[in-house]
């Protein structure tokens, strides 16, 4: 039997989501189909303790196109990440929450700017839908990452599709809330093409978001750090003109060589 090709893997991290995780599961699943994208969703089961686990059990079939990773403890929305990056079978990753905020079409719309680069990143042009201190607290957080890394990104915590390769060589993994930023700056100051596309944030039906807390706070100090570490001192984070075979930015810079 023809092995099916994946062409994304939507990775889902979960913790103690038993109220939004099969409509999550549900929605991923829907907009994949009509895309007209072949895909997977994996969810990662970050240490939940109420009935996530067995809810997205009793949701999977045969076809494999949702699979389970069960972490013991919670390991944080990062490692959940970089867990499912090394299971997925996609050539493109895009992390959606297990919350259900976030509407998989808007993103999955963009699919296709793939063909001409190597990450979209998108950004929420209906802020009305988070308080005036969530909005506040981003503009912040967007300005000192822009002046610290020298960077011009509208947003970086957000629903981003990445080509897996890319991921792949990079030799730093954060693990924390910092970690897209964290990718997104070592990626693009690398020389990876992309683009920046806008879409809309849902309100989220049941629970509370666990983005903004002490704990998250401190875990983005130490990734912003470490961060200003290998930019400023180490200088590990630059272009070098080498990049992944597979990728737009690799024909691109290669079909326009001088």
């Amino acid at each position: 039997m023809e092995k099916k090709i994946v062409e994304v893997t939507v990775i889902m991290p979960a913790l103690n989501e038993e109220k939004n995780i099969i409509l999550a599961v549900e929605n991923a699943l829907n907009a994949i189909k009509e895309s007209g994208i072949s895909g997977e969703v994996i969810v990662v089961n970050d240490g939940s303790n109420d009935k996530t686990e067995e809810l997205v059990r009793s949701f999977m079939r045969p076809d494999n196109m949702v699979r389970l990773i069960n972490h013991d403890k919670p390991k944080g929305i990062g490692a959940s990440f970089w867990n499912g990056v090394d299971n997925a079978l996609g050539g493109v990753v895009v992390l959606l929450p297990g919350d259900n905020e976030v509407d998989p079409w808007e993103i999955l719309r963009y699919f296709r700017l793939l063909e001409h680069v190597d990450i979209v990143i998108p950004f929420v042009f209906n802020k009305q839908v988070r308080s005036l201190f969530r909005n506040a607290l981003s503009f912040i957080y967007r300005f000192i990452i822009n002046t610290t890394y020298l960077v011009n990104f509208n947003y970086t915590n957000g629903t981003i599709l990445y080509r897996k390769s890319i991921l792949k060589e990079l030799d730093f993994r954060s693990t924390g809330f910092f970690f897209q930023t964290d990718i997104l700056v070592r990626t693009v100051k690398k020389g990876y093409l992309f683009a920046e596309v806008p879409y809309r944030l849902g309100i989220r039906k049941e629970g509370i978001s666990k983005a903004v807390s002490f704990p998250s706070l401190i875990k983005v100090m130490w990734g912003y750090l470490r961060l200003v570490k290998d930019f400023y001192f180490r200088r590990s984070i630059k272009g070098n003109n080498i990049f992944s075979a597979d990728t737009k930015t690799a024909v691109r810079k290669q079909n326009y060589q001088p």
